[in-house]
């Protein structure tokens, strides 16, 4: 069990490698304020980082991500300053992935729903295992589904498709979703973090400037 906020996200370094990993696998790494705010955190690490060229983004134990967490919800609810504030890191969380100067390569490696979701999607590369899905949620739970999905889906895939996903909120299939252009490939559960690995090596090895300006 996770008992430190600062646990709660694991920084690595694998030679030119950054792997980071979501770590409330208990609760199924849920984006409670504290995950939220140090996964938005860590990007400017990231983008700090002379030796850095590429990230692999996983979540630990059976999911990827559950996504937002329901007692954050409510303190959006009840309280206007943290809701503002909440959705100012939000912002800046799908901002700082999508900004990131060097390819982040996910690796989804079960269940990754709603904020999980889009936190997955909005990644350069997206592997996912075959014990893996991709679901937003949002609707679901009486959210407007006002980012992830909806910004990025209709660039992916059908516009028809991707409102059917966001009306129902229905579970997508880890090969569904790389027939829908959400994910590049389904690679075998046990194999997934070593084939992620092994991309980015392959992307680190290309000419630096060249890969990240592209």
């Amino acid at each position: 069990m996770v008992d430190d906020a600062r646990d709660l996200l694991r920084y690595e370094s694998v030679g030119s490698i950054r792997v980071i990993t979501l770590n409330d696998p208990d609760k199924l790494n849920p984006m409670t304020d504290a995950l939220h705010e140090a996964l938005t955190d860590v990007w400017v690490k990231v983008m700090r980082d002379r030796e850095v060229r590429a990230v692999v983004l996983t979540g630990a134990g059976r999911a990827f991500s559950a996504g937002g967490d329901i007692p954050g919800f409510l303190a959006c609810v009840e309280d206007l300053d943290h809701r503002r504030s909440n959705m100012r890191t939000a912002r800046l969380l799908v901002d700082h992935i999508l900004g990131c100067h060097v390819p982040v390569i996910a690796a989804v490696n079960g269940p990754a729903g709603g904020l999980g979701c889009s936190i997955a999607v909005s990644c350069d590369i997206v592997l996912m295992s075959e014990k893996a899905y991709l679901a937003d949620t949002h609707v679901n739970v009486g959210l407007v589904a006002g980012d992830g999905g909806v910004v990025t889906w209709p660039f992916m895939m059908s516009l028809l498709k991707a409102k059917e996903y966001l009306f129902t909120g229905e579970r997508i299939p880890a090969a569904t979703a790389v027939e829908l252009g959400l994910a590049n490939r389904v690679v075998a559960h046990e194999k997934l973090l070593d084939e992620a690995m092994a991309l980015a090596e392959k992307l680190a090895g290309q000419p630096a400037q060249t890969l990240q300006e592209t």
